[in-house]
């Protein structure tokens, strides 16, 4: 007799047998107890939790002879005759390669005929989602109204994309991801079935891989079983291709130290050890995800069942994040990059989008990316803090802040320049002008004039973004140098905070002006002038201030 892989062994004939659904199999359960069954079920939810599982118990409990507290009895006649396949009252159909209207129309067409065998005739239909238009409508009226005799149970890993009208016809039900601890518990349960022992941890490790799914849990153990009677982690390690923890700790002590060179040698080595690049790649995003966790959760509690990992590599974790100082810039440009690294592994080299993430990560200055700039404004900003200096929020000042700490720096001597590098003089006829001092606030304010074409560069932010087309309608704007200042509501300031939105404006002035500008506010009313501020005028003038972020750096 051939082989029989695990999951198609141990799936469930039970409810009771079905593990982390409890939602769905008490609610079912006492339906069928109660006689309440209805005439169509849409199971929905991630790849293998248990939906086609439980559409094939749901239509043995219907139609068995003896049913016990909801469940099959699985020893009537009806029972066994649905396991090995002589009573053909049940129909199960793959919508993945019978997905056309004339397959709809033939289970049309039995749906009239009366179950030779059993109570109800019940229709599986899954990966519904894949059925044509025309498939569903036709098939609109029969799952509306279908016979009294016929049921329909509909699955899919997909629910978006099923219409409206579908959905409102059925009784859904949500299958979740599985626990971990469920599913190591479930291995063990078919470990000892199969006279073989399994670790706690491996099973855990496992479970993570599996990502919720049973179907992928037990595949993945049955190939462990086949390489050893006893799974420990080094077996499972060497079954998936998984990276061990401490590679990923490794990994990211490179990423916080700027190691590019230690972190593409342990990529490098995990690719010599034919580890796959894209779980080596969502494993560090899940690794960085855990350190996330840990600095933003403050119950253990909660955080323990965020975070499902052995006491050992929990306490590592809690080191890495806490007592290394791993900062949250860190921890969220990893994230970030990884993601778009995984997402390019499709379509291009695993090892060499890997590396290069890598390298971003471990190089910030050669990411241009805002989580990136955040790391580097943070880690120029690591020396000031110990001092007692406050370090102002928006990005742009603290770039501001930051240059004018550089400007006010004493500058260092001039290196000795030899011939061959020393530049040439330059030669002009004319006296080289000293750089003018850039201006202040208040004479930009006052020198701003009216500026003409606002109304046509409004009417053109309406053709491109309307809503913020209607933020600027009716406002006023003035020119001053450099820059255009805008006299609007905190709303449409709220839309130029926005750096796409602030691009597109300014590419609109652009081709109105045919010149680029900056973009501040305009309160040049509220400037005076030869008049000293009182302290209260000042602190009002400050709250007003510090409640508009654009400024005059964009």
């Amino acid at each position: 007799m051939a082989y029989k892989v695990l999951y198609r062994k141990y799936r469930p004939s039970r409810f009771a047998d079905v593990v982390g659904q409890p939602q769905v199999t008490e609610t079912l359960k006492s339906e069928i107890v109660a006689n309440r069954v209805s005439h169509a079920y849409l199971f929905t939810g991630s790849r293998g939790t248990g939906k086609t599982t439980c559409a094939k118990i749901l239509a043995k409990a219907v139609n068995c002879e003896h049913p016990v507290n909801g469940d099959p009895c699985g020893e009537c006649e009806t029972c066994k005759g649905l396991d090995n396949g002589s009573i053909l009252d049940v129909v199960e159909l793959d919508a993945a390669s019978n997905n056309g209207v004339d397959d709809i129309r033939d289970i049309i067409e039995q749906v009239n005929f009366t179950p030779t065998n059993t109570k109800y005739r019940v229709y599986i239909i899954d990966e519904v989602h894949m059925l044509s238009g025309a498939a569903f409508n036709a098939l609109l009226k029969t799952l509306e109204e279908p016979p009294s005799h016929v049921i329909f149970i509909l699955a899919t890993t997909e629910v978006h994309k099923l219409l409206p009208t579908i959905l409102s016809r059925c009784q859904r039900f949500d299958f979740r991801r599985i626990s971990p601890e469920d599913i190591a518990g479930r291995l063990e349960w078919v470990c000892e079935q199969e006279g073989a022992t399994i670790d706690h941890e491996a099973a855990l490790k496992i479970a993570r891989i599996a990502d919720g799914g049973m179907r992928d849990a037990l595949s993945i153990l049955d190939q462990c079983l086949g390489r050893s009677a006893h799974v420990d982690e080094a077996v499972v390690d060497a079954t998936a291709g998984s990276a061990d923890t401490g590679y990923l700790f490794d990994l990211a002590e490179c990423v916080k130290n700027r190691d590019s060179s230690k972190a593409l040698q342990i990529v490098a080595d995990l690719h010599a050890e034919s580890k796959d690049m894209s779980r080596l790649c969502t494993e560090l995003t899940d690794h960085f995800r855990d350190l996330m966790l840990i600095k933003t959760v403050d119950n253990l509690k909660i955080l323990r069942q965020m975070i499902n990992k052995s006491d050992s590599e929990f306490k590592k974790l809690e080191d890495q994040a806490i007592s290394h100082s791993m900062e949250m810039s860190i921890v969220l440009h990893s994230m970030d990059t990884l993601r778009n690294a995984l997402d390019r592994m499709r379509f291009g080299n695993q090892r060499i989008e890997m590396e290069m993430a890598m390298v971003r990560l471990c190089s910030p200055q050669l990411d241009s990316s805002a989580e990136a700039l955040i790391r580097r404004i943070e880690a120029l900003e690591s020396g000031k803090k110990g001092a007692g200096a406050v370090i102002p929020e928006s990005i742009i000042e603290r770039i501001e802040a930051l240059e004018r700490g550089m400007a006010n720096a004493p500058r260092a001597e001039a290196r000795p320049v030899s011939n061959t590098q020393r530049p040439a003089p330059a030669v002009t006829g004319e006296p080289v002008k000293p750089a003018e001092p850039p201006k202040s606030e208040e004479e930009i304010q006052r020198e701003a004039v009216p500026f003409p074409q606002w109304p046509e560069v409004v009417e053109r932010i309406r053709a491109v973004m309307p809503s913020a087309g209607s933020a600027f309608t009716g406002t006023k704007a003035y020119t001053s140098g450099a820059y255009i200042l805008v006299e609007a509501k905190e709303i449409a300031f709220s839309l130029l905070r926005i750096p796409t939105n602030r691009d597109k404006i300014k590419t609109i002035i652009r081709d109105v002006t045919g010149r680029s500008y900056k973009l501040g506010p305009y309160r040049g009313e509220k400037i005076t002038e030869n008049k000293e501020p009182d302290a209260i005028e000042l602190l009002a003038k400050r709250a007003e201030e510090a409640s508009i972020e654009v400024n005059y750096t964009e």
